[in-house]
């Protein structure tokens, strides 16, 4: 990512980044910005996401955003765009996914969406290719759909902000897309963290063969179950036990699943 446009962004968003192992501060991540992610990331912050870019996928391994009342707005069209903060190696370009949606039976999937953001003047850049990954249809049509219609409907309902961070999962081998390269693999899978600023949280953990029918409320999981599959620590400020669920809120009455037990070796 050039230089003037990274320092431009932090100036304008107040934004705190000094070099390697500096601690990032947007007022899109609630109990600071995820950590761990390489160190060849290109951290880019907008108006109305902040995101970590990895140089091999071309894809985000997080993005941070928040909604507010004033931010909702009925969806407008797509316009896909790469990344003009990314250099055209760094970067997908829209032609990455010509033919993807048909072969892979995948869609251009928003992580921070176009309809949370379309009451503001920025809405477009939620079509900007660093905040898009290849989601399967179903999955992002039917349960992860619902969950986003879940924080829209609780923003409005609280009349303030939520806070919510997601990514990628690549836990086994899937195919690529076929107008990117090699390393530009479907993810195998997908988390989402959302949160409140009194301290409740819920996560979530998605399969991209989740079918279209599921509850997104079949999806939950501990933060620390996003944090050990992502390789990320989402919330650095704060730990597990400052959290409270904030399930009921997002639709799911019912307890958290409990979670899989851990894998262990078998073989002598």
């Amino acid at each position: 990512m050039p230089a003037k446009f990274l320092l431009l962004s932090l100036l304008l968003l107040g934004t705190a980044a000094t070099g390697s192992g500096a601690e990032l501060h947007t007022f899109h991540c609630l109990g600071g910005c995820p950590v761990g992610a390489p160190a060849t990331n290109d951290t880019i912050v907008r108006e109305i996401y902040t995101l970590s870019s990895n140089d091999l996928t071309k894809m985000a391994d997080w993005v941070a955003y928040r909604v507010t009342p004033a931010s909702i707005g009925p969806s407008g069209a797509r316009q896909w765009q790469p990344d003009p903060w990314l250099e055209p190696d760094e970067r997908l370009s829209v032609g990455s996914y010509d033919g993807a949606p048909a072969a892979l039976r995948i869609d251009r999937g928003h992580q921070a969406p176009l309809a949370s953001f379309s009451g503001t003047p920025q809405a477009d850049e939620t079509n900007i290719l660093s905040n898009i990954t290849p989601q399967a249809s179903a999955l992002n049509q039917g349960p992860w759909a619902r969950l986003e219609d879940e924080e829209r409907a609780l923003t409005g309902r609280l009349q303030e902000p939520v806070y919510v961070y997601t990514g990628p999962l690549f836990e086994r081998p899937m195919k690529p897309l076929p107008g990117g390269g090699d390393y530009h693999r479907v993810p195998s899978g997908y988390w989402k963290i959302v949160a409140l600023q009194d301290g409740r949280v819920s996560a979530f953990l998605f399969d991209q063969n989740t079918p279209r029918s599921s509850s997104h409320c079949d999806a939950r999981v501990s933060v620390l179950d996003v944090e050990l599959r992502s390789r990320l620590r989402l919330m650095p400020d704060f730990s597990e036990r400052d959290f409270a669920p904030l399930d009921a809120e997002l639709g799911c009455a019912g307890p958290t699943p409990p979670p899989s037990a851990p894998s262990e070796i078998t073989t002598r």
